[in-house]
């Protein structure tokens, strides 16, 4: 069974759309930050930043899937009040908890008159929040820079006001193009009819006058950074002069939330028993990505580092780092026989199997590039065939390794998969030359 964290395409507004949408039965706006390029050329990190309307409504297995994302930070910037009203993300000794309310003044959206323009009304409405709440939004940023809180997902009500002003000020400070931070905010239109619904079922007493209520047009943002441009020259600027957002600051967030810098070599290494806490580590990282995602195929803690540690006395295990100092960029295991799958074979092929990679450090194509050292390692050995299997349920898999070069040459239609149980699995194989 492989595992490669492959970046999706992201090729138009319907895949960036669907990517980015992670999908509750109670939540409606949970979204990635992810995926947007900065000015410099580098991708915001997929699964480390997350914007949401508010977590108090988890239950059930809305709860589980928001506990596979691994989140190890929650801030949540409605007032108080709302929380002792509405109640509070349960707690839960995997994540930290903020509560940062950077609203000072109250808003009654719903109360406002049917001739109240929505752009400029809220535009007007988060400058205030953004000189209000510097305090706040301070700390937000000092938590989101912070390495070991991520991933980090921020909050208020419906995750379109407040969430929409930080998600802006970071993707503005990461430098992202002011176009991508318009497009973001009006994703929020996606779930503006279940927001609403949402909020008349708990308010059946009271009538929505404005209907910019739980709207999320592109001109609200629009004039917001148009505000911010001619009070303070953008909002880059704001954060720097009014938050105190330093050069440090910004490192700090570039640094934990950027993809790493192009042209950083991946080098190679064979794996010893000190590496068993790492390679557990990227196993469960794996397993729950797929989790958040629907993919029933691995569980976070099926396999300890005594799995591992047995694992490298009979087979080779090895690790990709950024550098040959730098950290750990993804790893697998190469074996030289594999008879659950393939049966009784003559010493002609080697085995490929959990192909993994850390999302959070990993350039794009780090995947491939572990496959094609693990092939020339193979070739090395004086065997001419790379094979390996992947579940039979998993197309897209199926296609990532079409890519490379293999062919689908059977079925095994129960793998015995040890702690996973027996699975049905594609058998892939590739000729390798010495070219």
């Amino acid at each position: 069974m492989i595992f490669v964290a492959a970046r999706a395409a992201r090729t138009d507004v319907g895949c960036r759309t669907v990517k980015r949408h992670i999908p509750f039965r109670r939540l409606h706006n949970f979204r990635d930050l992810g995926g947007y390029v900065t000015e410099d050329g580098r991708g915001v990190r997929w699964g480390q930043v997350y914007r949401s309307d508010s977590l108090s409504k988890l239950r059930d297995a809305d709860w589980d899937r928001f506990l596979a994302l691994g989140v190890r930070t929650v801030i949540d910037l409605r007032y108080p009040w709302e929380i002792e009203a509405k109640g509070r993300v349960p707690r839960h000794p995997s994540f930290a908890y903020h509560n940062l309310s950077i609203e000072h003044r109250p808003y009654d959206q719903p109360s406002l008159g049917p001739d109240v323009a929505t752009g400029p009304y809220l535009a007007e409405r988060y400058l205030e929040v953004a000189e209000d709440g510097v305090k706040e939004l301070r700390r937000a940023l000092e938590v989101i820079a912070d390495g070991g809180a991520g991933p980090v997902v921020f909050h208020c009500a419906s995750g379109k006001d407040r969430t929409g002003l930080l998600a802006a000020l970071v993707l503005a400070l990461l430098g992202v193009a002011e176009a991508d931070i318009v497009e973001d905010f009006a994703l929020t239109e996606l779930a503006s009819d279940r927001l609403l619904a949402d909020w008349r079922a708990a308010n059946p007493d009271r009538d929505r006058v404005w209907p910019g209520y739980g709207r999320a047009p592109a001109e609200v943002m629009r004039l917001f950074l148009a505000g911010m441009a001619e009070r303070y020259g953008s909002l880059r600027a704001y954060a720097t002069h009014l938050l105190g957002a330093d050069d440090e600051l910004v490192a700090a967030l570039r640094r934990n939330l950027l993809e790493p810098e192009a042209g950083r070599e991946l080098s190679f290494r064979r794996a010893d028993t000190s590496d068993a806490p790492v390679l557990v580590r990227l196993r469960d990282e794996a397993a729950r990505w797929q989790i958040a995602r629907g993919i029933a195929q691995w569980e976070p803690g099926e396999l300890g580092e005594e799995y591992f540690r047995a694992r490298l006395a009979d087979s080779e295990i090895w690790i990709a780092t950024l550098g040959p100092e730098g950290p750990v960029a993804g790893a697998w295991e190469l074996w030289w026989d594999d008879p659950a799958a393939w049966g009784p074979q003559p010493p002609t092929a080697g085995y490929v199997h959990r192909l993994m990679t850390d999302r959070l450090v990993a350039p794009a194509g780090t995947g491939r590039r572990m496959l094609a050292h693990a092939e020339r390692r193979i070739r090395a050995a004086g065997r001419d065939l790379c094979r390996l299997d992947c579940r039979a349920n998993n197309p897209r898999l199926r296609a990532y390794y079409a890519d490379a070069g293999y062919e689908d040459v059977g079925e095994l239609p129960a793998k015995d998969g040890g702690v996973a149980g027996r699975y049905a699995v594609t058998l892939l194989q590739k000729r390798l030359s010495d070219d």
